[in-house]
């Protein structure tokens, strides 16, 4: 299928979202609630999926090609919802997003979650919770330093959380086991706020404050981010110009019901249509009626 025609006004194309499976979809959530009137289009590059534990190489190479994929489709602000993919590639995205006709803005998930931390916390001890790949790129570390530089960040990998919770798997005493053990250092540290650096983190919120205790501050990216790209649409007179509601829409690089079954769960509102997407044969897409 080819690429939609251009809308004649800028403020009228879709906001993208991009992420390696379906955990953006929390973040998804919190922009269609607080951005009802805007267009969505959301691609998940399930075919790839994990992020985690992939080189800074991989993670620039994938997000650039999705950023191509989504420029297609008319994209007028590009939100980076893979912590693993903003640590890796935001400098190459933006630098690239900025080379368009409209210049379209790189939001990503890292620096409002940084910001938000350091704020909520009040003994200047912050864990994050995080995939390998996102840990590594040290990005957490230099935006929460751009905000406080005498707060401390305690950082924990957690290569197995997000693919079990991708896989739809039950919420068992595995998952109870695997999350004690990747909390223990951050109780071990005192920490007052944790961030959860990976968008599917917050569906095993529940399980993680108990474990970390009610003391304890978690900080998700969803609703900082929604403000920042709000702001964004604002200043550069880019907001929808319609009244009511926006359409949201959905690629996926795998399996269309796999990401529909889960994908419910994620964003807790029914999924529109969903196409498969070939990042490699972009003219060979075929639309799956919802």
């Amino acid at each position: 299928m080819a690429a939609p025609s251009s809308p004649p006004d800028p403020r009228d194309r879709p906001i993208a979202v991009f992420d390696s499976g379906v955990g953006g979809l929390t973040v998804l959530h919190e922009l269609l609630v607080r951005l009802p009137h805007e267009d969505f289009l959301y691609l998940g590059d399930t075919a790839r999926f994990p992020y985690g534990d992939r080189s800074t190489e991989e993670l620039e190479q994938f997000a650039l090609e999705i950023a191509e994929a989504l420029l297609r489709r008319h994209a007028k602000l590009l939100v980076v919802a893979c912590n693993s993919a903003a640590g890796a590639a935001l400098p190459a995205l933006r630098s690239r997003m900025m080379q368009t006709t409209l210049g379209v803005d790189v939001i990503a998930v890292i620096t409002p979650e940084a910001a938000r931390a350091v704020g909520a916390t009040r003994n200047g001890r912050i864990g994050l919770l995080a995939t390998p790949a996102t840990v590594a790129s040290g990005a957490y570390d230099r935006a929460v330093a751009a905000v406080d530089a005498f707060v401390e960040l305690i950082s924990v990998p957690a290569p197995d959380l997000a693919p079990l919770i991708q896989a739809g798997s039950e919420f068992d005493e595995r998952l109870v086991d695997m999350v004690r053990d990747y909390v223990a250092p951050l109780r071990a540290a005192h920490v007052d706020t944790v961030i959860l650096g990976c968008t599917h983190y917050p569906l095993v919120r529940p399980l993680l404050q108990r474990m970390l205790g009610p003391g304890v501050a978690i900080v998700t990216s969803g609703a900082a981010l929604a403000r920042q790209v709000e702001h964004a649409l604002r200043s550069r007179n880019l907001s929808a110009t319609r009244s009511g509601e926006g359409d949201y829409r959905f690629l996926c690089t795998a399996d269309v019901e796999s990401f529909r079954a889960l994908g419910t769960r994620f964003l807790q509102m029914p999924l529109g249509e969903v196409t498969h997407v070939d990042l490699a044969l972009t003219d060979h897409e075929a639309p799956i009626a919802s």
